[in-house]
C-alpha cells in the first residue's frame, strides 16, 4: 500500500536497498514503477540509494527510498544534505528491534527520536506515521505532497507489523488522493536556487541540468547557492530551513482524536500501537469507564494545539508506545503540564489492549 500510494503520488523514482522489513516496499516499487515510466534500481548500499533518490529529485522527478533501522544509520548525512539543498523527497523508514542491527523479524518503536533528531542544529523533519494499511497508502500520498509543496525530506515512520501485515483493501472506498506537483520558477528567470524574502516562505525550485546553472551544497549557503560561512545572508537562509517548517506547524497536524465528555483520563498513541489503545478504550468505555483517546499520525512537527485541546479537563495521561524508555512521551512532557502522566511501555512484542486496560485501572 506503501509503493501503491507513491505511485499514486507521482513517484517515478525508487532506490532502495533489500532490508528487512522493508523489502515489501522495495519489491512493490520494482513491480509497479516500469508500467508508469519510473525507474526503480536495486543500489549496492544504503547511502547509494538515497543519493540516487535525491539526484533523481534535483532533476526534477519525485522520488523514494525505503529502509529499516540499520540502513537509516547510513542514509542520516545524506538525509541533512536533502534537507539544507531543500530537496523533496520521502524515506519510508520501517522500524524493527534495536539497536544496532537488532531483531530483523521484530517490530519496535525505537527509532522515534532517531528519525527525528538525525539532523545537526535540530532542524525539524515532518514525520508521518500509519496506523493501517489504508492509511499507509493515504499517508505516503500525503508525504509527496509535504515534500513536494515545502521543499523538505518527509519520513514516514511505520514499524514491522504494519509493513508485513496482509489486510483485506477495499480499492472502491479508498479517497480520491492526488499530491501537490513541484512549484518551478520559470525558465530564464532571475529567482536565486534558494530564493525568498521572508524566512517562511518557500523558494520556487529550480531543476538541475536545465538551462541556468544551479548550485547544490550541502555546506553554509546564501540564497544563489554559492559556498558562504556566516554572512547575514546564509545565517537567514539556515534560519529560514527551520521557520518554513515551524510557521506553518498547524498544516503539518493529523490526528485522530476520539474525546468523551468527562473523561479525565487520556490515552495517547500512534503507529500500531493505536490500535490496542483505541480498541482498550472501546473496552473500557463499555465497562463504564470515562476515557479519552488521541491517535498522532503525524509526529513532527508536533500537534501542539490537538494535544492541548485533548486535554482539557484530563488528570491522567497515558502515552502507550513500543520502547522502553518513552519516547515519544519525552517530546510530549513540556505539554502535559499539570497532569499526571504515566508510560506503557514495552519491547519484544506489542502492547495488548489488556495491558492498556490494566494501566488504566491501576490506582494513582
Amino acid at each position: 500500500m506503501i509503493a501503491e500510494g507513491a505511485v499514486q503520488a507521482g513517484c517515478r523514482f525508487f532506490a532502495g536497498y533489500p532490508i528487512t522489513p522493508a523489502t515489501g516496499i522495495f519489491k512493490g516499487m520494482v513491480d509497479m514503477l516500469p508500467a508508469q515510466g519510473g525507474l526503480a534500481l536495486s543500489a549496492p548500499d544504503e547511502i547509494s540509494a538515497i543519493a540516487y533518490a535525491i539526484g533523481a529529485s534535483l532533476r526534477g522527478i519525485k522520488s523514494m527510498t525505503a529502509t529499516s533501522g540499520p540502513g537509516w544509520a547510513l542514509m542520516t548525512e545524506s538525509v541533512q544534505y536533502a534537507l539544507m539543498t531543500e530537496t523533496p523527497l520521502v524515506i519510508t523508514l520501517v522500524q524493527r528491534l534495536g539497536p544496532s542491527t537488532g531483531g530483523a523479524t521484530q517490530g519496535a518503536q525505537g527509532d522515534v527520536l532517531f528519525a527525528e533528531y538525525c539532523t545537526s542544529g535540530g532542524y525539524t523533519i515532518p514525520v508521518l506515521c500509519p496506523v493501517n494499511a489504508t492509511e499507509c497508502y493515504t499517508l505516503t500520498i500525503l508525504a509527496f505532497t509535504w515534500a513536494e509543496l515545502y521543499r523538505t525530506p518527509v519520513i514516514l515512520l511505520t514499524d514491522k507489523e504494519i509493513a508485513m501485515t496482509a489486510e483485506r483493501i477495499d480499492d472502491d472506498v479508498l479517497p480520491n488522493m492526488t499530491a501537490q506537483e513541484r512549484l518551478t520558477s520559470k525558465s530564464g528567470s532571475a529567482v536565486g536556487t534558494y530564493d525568498f524574502d521572508f524566512p517562511q516562505e518557500i523558494p520556487a525550485f529550480r531543476p538541475v541540468g536545465g538551462l541556468e546553472k544551479v548550485t547544490v551544497t550541502g555546506s553554509a549557503h546564501d540564497k544563489q547557492g554559492r559556498l558562504q560561512k556566516n554572512t547575514p545572508e546564509t545565517l537567514e537562509v539556515l534560519k529560514h530551513l527551520e521557520e518554513k517548517i515551524r510557521w506553518r506547524e498547524n498544516d503539518f497536524c493529523v490526528v485522530e482524536t476520539d474525546l468523551q465528555k468527562g473523561a479525565e483520563s487520556l490515552v495517547v498513541s500512534y503507529g500500531v500501537t493505536s490500535r490496542a489503545a483505541a480498541e482498550a478504550v472501546a473496552r473500557a468505555r463499555a465497562d463504564g469507564t470515562k476515557v479519552s483517546f488521541l491517535g498522532i499520525k503525524s509526529l513532527f512537527p508536533v500537534p501542539r494545539r490537538a494535544v492541548a485541546r485533548a486535554l482539557k479537563g484530563i488528570r491522567t495521561v497515558f502515552v502507550a508506545e513500543e520502547n522502553y524508555t518513552g519516547l515519544y512521551r519525552s517530546v510530549l512532557l513540556p505539554l502535559l503540564g499539570g497532569t499526571e502522566v504515566r508510560g506503557i511501555n514495552k519491547v519484544g512484542s506489542m502492547i495488548t489492549p489488556q495491558e492498556i486496560l490494566a494501566a488504566l485501572s491501576e490506582p494513582a
